[in-house]
């Protein structure tokens, strides 16, 4: 397969992989299961997040993204391969050259992992960028204007905050609070009101099923299953919007704290075009229901939640590589 050019968003919670032209070919959740006893990679991806609490102890499931940057350098190197071998076969006579995603706050030592990463996995030409940056493109966001647009990409690890004008970042902040710190949250709650344990799995299935930010007139149920602490038994809850929305108020205003803080540091000029613009939301956890009105009610800017917030980054990096001389040198040159 003559493939040239790929696009990697390459997320705490999910990677996804997108070509010019035939668009997201890979969606699956950053995770890998690896035999202990031989430090074997067992399964990747899906295969591996249908493991995950369900593992003998030889048999461990993890995700090598921490907070958004490589904290197992040797197995990301690996999932990059598998991905890569998947999307474009394991058999290519050209190296593609990849633009892959990575924090605001990201070092220069992470993003020589990240680098190193792509480049052993199969890349050619490897372009680092900034995630929001990507997130705006996705999301159709005018970013080469010389007006101010602020885009909150709340992804598994980080929550990505810029405001972005003639090209480059203006004011950002990545804060380490975003996805798994909701389903963290639920967990913790329901472990308190209930007396119960439940899993990763289970507490991102009631935060995408029945989550919400604000309480709502029309609550939405959901029966969860889990262990009760006391007898260690099996029990069933039913659980209900508001209940996550409580679960979820401290971690949302950390969020929005963030947003205010960049805000702060906003030049006054671009503080009133956001004003008139908006906040652009991507991201997995940006499309939480009601998300958009709790941030415009804590900071009093209109929120505008992104077409497919899930894939803006990934929608990025193809219109990065289609566009990759126009982008190439303001974008590259401010990383």
């Amino acid at each position: 397969m003559f493939v040239k050019k790929v696009g990697i968003d390459l997320g705490t919670a999910n990677t996804v992989i997108y070509i010019p032209g035939k668009g997201i070919v890979i969606n699956e959740p950053t995770t890998v299961a690896v035999s202990l006893d031989d430090n074997q990679i067992m399964a990747i991806g899906n295969e591996a997040k249908e493991m995950l609490g369900r593992t003998p102890n030889l048999i461990e499931v993890y995700k090598p993204l921490k907070e958004g940057v490589i904290a197992d350098y040797k197995v990301t190197k690996a999932m990059l391969k598998y991905f890569l071998n998947k999307a474009l076969g394991s058999f290519r006579l050209i190296k593609p050259d990849v633009v892959i995603s990575a924090p605001c706050g990201i070092t220069s030592t992470e993003r020589r992992a990240v680098l190193d990463a792509a480049n052993e996995a199969g890349a050619n030409n490897v372009f680092v960028v900034k995630e929001p940056v990507l997130a705006a493109l996705g999301a159709g966001v005018p970013i080469n204007s010389a007006a101010g647009n602020m885009v909150v990409n709340i992804g598994g690890g980080t929550t990505e905050i810029a405001v972005i004008s003639l090209g480059g970042i203006v004011a950002s902040d990545s804060v380490r609070v975003a996805g798994n710190k909701m389903d963290e949250a639920i967990i913790e709650y329901i472990k308190k009101k209930y007396n119960m344990i439940i899993g990763e799995r289970t507490a991102e299935s009631i935060k995408i099923e029945i989550g919400t930010a604000i309480a709502v007139k029309s609550k939405k149920e959901i029966e969860i299953t889990g262990g009760d602490i006391s007898e260690g038994l099996p029990k069933n809850v039913k659980i209900n919007s508001n209940e996550v929305a409580e679960a979820l108020i401290n971690v949302l205003k950390e969020i929005v704290m963030a947003i205010k803080g960049v805000l702060s540091n906003t030049p006054p000029e671009l503080v009133a075009d956001i004003m008139s613009r908006g906040i652009f939301l991507a991201g997995g956890g940006g499309g939480l229901r009601n998300l958009d009105e709790l941030i415009t009610r804590l900071t009093g800017v209109p929120v505008y939640v992104a077409d497919d917030p899930i894939f803006c980054v990934a929608k990025g990096t193809g219109i990065f590589l289609e566009n990759i001389d126009i982008y190439k040198r303001s974008l590259l040159s401010s990383q």
